[in-house]
């Protein structure tokens, strides 16, 4: 039985798809009271995701997952709630928030959401107002979700879950997409929340040196689904990184004058000019919105210009939701697309990426970290030599960032040249060789790394926090 205060508890639970060998989580036991703040920590595809899914019924509710154990919320069953039962208890925002929007602006995603709770009309006016104030949505009321960034989707989809009053929060890798400075308001917004209301907080995080003191407890799992420690939170410190070493040729790898993009009669990207040389890597920053997924698809010929010229050679481009890049069954298929690499190039390709025990899994099915990989080595396989990766950190583990800074440090040194929109400031202070700093669709400007992380005042102007090891790696010997 279930600890009489518990609000989840799961005893010997093990999950596994019907066409898996292995289980995807293995024997699981722990129990979550009112008011505690979780994290739930691990390897990418360890099942973290997953495990959330089993909390909030979606597993195995809607897949034929097979579940083994003995799983209780609130005190009941799991298998006795109805479905849909639990949702107003327990709401849920995923990692990727475009896989959970129906509606297209962001007042009718709330009202939906509302109406999904049978929600009276003559309330849903307040409700909507009162969770768009106090998560400072206000503003995109009459927005529409898809012209908005990836870390303003991420809060909308925090609001749509806030709407519901739920007494737990279910948060997957909730600032994976947000600027340093509003993921650090968000993580400041979200203790004020739970201390005014007591509802609970369980998130999978690996950007854990990012929160602070905030949680309770964490949960470790390992490589195998397990839990390997379950215990006291401890705030983290930030992932230290090689010293990179690398020489930029003077050759051009490409250039842009007076780029620009207008869409539906609104001016994204103001005209800016730029120019990149082989095995220079350049890190692309600014607040959520300012134009930094708009500026890489543009120069790799996504979106069309509304003025200026782009040189360049051959490019390749890695979304943030990278499955709209899939097109075979298979992740080793994946990655032989092109047909440009050889089958020994490939394998030691999967195997930098870590994808060679997944190499026979459908692309769509893996962890979104794992989708990052996949997409990364789908581009290197087909050799392109301009590579823009948009927040290509984002689920990722030590481990496997690690592996990305290794494997992208070869590319810079065969003389390729890596564009990078990333939040992640400890990996932009080991990587970048420059940073491109734009804000309301303006390029302030490109600047040597160093001279960024020296300026406090243009950190803040652009919503961005000094990387913890900046100065480290900076004032290393050359």
């Amino acid at each position: 039985m279930p600890m009489p205060d518990s609000i989840f508890s799961m005893k010997d639970v093990s999950f596994r798809f019907p066409d898996d060998v292995r289980n995807t989580l293995s024997s699981l036991s722990f129990s979550i009271v009112t008011g505690e703040r979780v994290a739930i920590s691990g390897p990418s595809g360890s099942g973290k995701s997953t495990l959330l899914y089993l909390l909030n019924r979606l597993y195995p509710m809607n897949c034929d997952g097979i579940v083994e154990g003995d799983i209780h919320l609130f005190g009941k069953r799991a298998e006795s709630y109805a479905p849909g039962e639990i949702n107003h208890r327990v709401a849920t925002v995923f990692q990727d928030p475009d896989s959970q929007f129906c509606m297209p602006t962001v007042e009718e995603e709330l009202a939906f959401t509302l109406e999904n709770l049978n929600t009276p009309a003559a309330e849903m006016t307040e409700q909507i107002r009162r969770v768009l104030e106090s998560t400072g949505l206000a503003h995109l009321r009459n927005a529409k979700i898809q012209t908005l960034s990836g870390g303003m989707k991420q809060r909308v989809a925090t609001a749509c879950a806030l709407v519901m009053d739920p007494e737990v929060l279910l948060l997957d890798e909730p600032i994976s997409h947000l600027d340093p400075k509003t993921a650090k308001e968000f993580i400041g917004w979200l203790d004020r929340l739970q201390k005014t209301f007591g509802i609970t907080v369980i998130a999978v995080e690996h950007r854990l040196d990012s929160w602070g003191s905030f949680f309770d407890r964490e949960i470790l799992i390992d490589a195998d689904g397990a839990i390997e420690a379950d215990r006291k939170f401890i705030p983290h410190q930030p992932f230290h990184y090689p010293l990179r070493l690398n020489e930029v040729l003077d050759e051009p790898a490409i250039s842009a004058t007076g780029l620009s993009v207008k869409m539906g009669g609104k001016t994204l990207l103001h005209p800016l000019s730029l120019q990149a040389r082989r095995g220079e890597c350049i890190v692309i920053a600014g607040p959520n919105g300012s134009g930094k997924s708009t500026l890489v698809k543009a120069l790799c010929g996504i979106h069309k210009k509304s003025s200026g010229t782009v040189t360049s050679n051959p490019c390749g481009y890695v979304p943030q939701s990278p499955e709209f890049l899939f097109l075979t069954p298979t992740v080793r298929n994946e990655l032989a697309f092109s047909g440009t690499s050889s089958l020994l190039q490939l394998q030691e390709l999967m195997d930098s990426l870590r994808l060679t025990h997944i190499a026979a899994h459908n692309p769509f099915a893996v962890s979104h970290g794992q989708k990052r990989r996949v997409a990364i080595g789908a581009m290197l396989a087909d050799k392109r030599h301009v590579l823009f990766l948009d927040e290509p950190t984002s689920g990722q583990d030590r481990g496997a960032l690690l592996e990305l800074f290794d494997l992208i440090d070869s590319r810079l040194e065969k003389g390729d040249t890596v564009f990078i929109v990333t939040h992640d400031m400890e990996f932009a202070a080991a990587i970048a060789d420059g940073v491109l700093l734009l804000k309301d669709g303006r390029m302030t400007g490109m600047f040597p790394a160093k001279r960024v992380w020296e300026d406090p005042a243009l950190l803040a102007v652009h919503h961005l926090l000094p990387p913890k090891g900046a100065m480290q790696h900076a004032e290393s010997p050359a």
